[in-house]
């Protein structure tokens, strides 16, 4: 039985809700864009992780620098919190030039990207986030800004308008995009160089989690680090805030170590258990599983039973939730796995010891 009578064809289309504020969550805030400034590799060496991306651009940039060039315009996509920005920054470091650094967002007019590519200084690198969120306008200049190292400024309107060529230094343009399908084919093909940022495993945010701690002057044990990255869903970003949080907790109730009793014990308190789900992704779960009998569920029912918004349970609870496979999205609903129930200690209906699914789930 399909739980909503609602269809949930266009799911795609719609624009995510407002991001929602979780310990457990990739986007940045300001206290993490803070402690991140302090905790950034400076150079390819230091960055963990990732290591066909830094294979691969360290001979790029390797080859630029022996020939005294710019270095081809990169592209880098991926989930928040994967180090796009760090790597930015890392690519002006090795070739020693300065960094500009922007937002799709905030170019909604051909005129301002032309006021920041005009301002640009010979070899400087353009580090544009989200770039897939620029205007339409503004994404035409830059094919020829890219291309050629210039763009035509237009003069007045109408009939009368005049087209100003300007000549731009060479540059090295770093485009960091989360949803990479959005960029059109034409934008994509002018990128020399182009890098999918993976998801870290467990081993790797170890070393990450080892090397922040080091960086915050934070006692931490072999164990109590492997706790933490096995719950940080495979995203430096989150490790990092998940450090910070346990480190509190175990100045506060512990004597500053941090081992995996004490981290343990800390998310607990911060509600992460040990697969990264925090309390927004086991109400979804424990809705579909309890009040559904696993679905299929529509979207917009499971999102009254969770007593979030619709965008809110779409946008931010079930990529990590399908990803992890205990959640599955299907043209009837929403379905949850075998996994979900084991994860939740839960009997699927049917099963011996579970009921006979709907009938035992309202008591009939």
């Amino acid at each position: 039985m399909n739980w909503d009578d609602t269809p949930d064809t266009d799911a795609a289309e719609r624009p995510a809700g407002p991001p929602a504020e979780r310990l457990v969550g990739s986007v940045a805030d300001h206290e993490d864009q803070a402690v991140e400034a302090a905790l950034r590799p400076k150079d390819l060496g230091e960055f963990i992780g990732q290591e066909k991306v830094r294979e691969q651009l360290d001979l790029v940039l390797r080859a630029a620098r022996a020939r005294g060039a710019t270095a081809d315009h990169v592209l880098l996509s991926g989930a928040p919190g994967l180090g796009k920005t760090t790597l930015s920054m890392i690519i002006a470091a090795e070739m020693g030039a300065p960094i500009r650094i922007t937002s799709g967002p905030a170019i909604q007019h051909a005129g301002d990207l032309a006021a920041i590519l005009s301002s640009l200084q010979e070899g400087e690198v353009l580090f544009l986030d989200e770039i897939h969120r620029m205007s339409r306008p503004a994404e035409e200049m830059l094919y020829m800004a890219m291309e050629d190292f210039r763009v035509d400024v237009i003069v007045g309107k109408g009939p009368g308008a005049t087209a100003i060529p300007l000549e731009l230094p060479p540059f090295t343009l770093v485009g960091a995009t989360t949803r990479a399908g959005l960029l059109p084919p034409p934008l994509r093909d002018r990128f020399g160089f182009t890098a999918h940022m993976e998801f870290y495993e467990p081993a790797e945010l170890e070393r990450v989690v080892h090397r922040s701690a080091q960086l915050l002057d934070v006692e931490i044990e072999a164990d109590g680090a492997a706790e933490i990255a096995g719950r940080s869903r495979g995203t430096p970003r989150i490790a990092n805030r998940l450090l910070r949080r346990v480190r509190d907790y175990a100045q506060v109730k512990a004597d500053g170590i941090i081992t995996r009793e004490i981290a343990g014990a800390a998310l607990a308190v911060y509600e992460v258990d040990a697969r990264g789900l925090d309390r927004l992704d086991r109400a979804v779960l424990q809705a579909l599983l309890k009040l559904f009998g696993g679905g299929p569920v529509g979207l917009s029912t499971l999102a009254v039973a969770v007593g979030e918004e619709r965008e809110t349970v779409e946008e931010v609870a079930e990529p990590f939730l399908v990803r992890e496979g205990l959640l599955a999205r299907t043209p009837r609903g929403r379905v949850a796995t075998p996994a979900a129930w084991a994860h939740l200690g839960l009997t699927p209906p049917g099963a011996p010891g579970g009921g006979n699914g709907q009938q035992d789930l309202f008591g009939a």
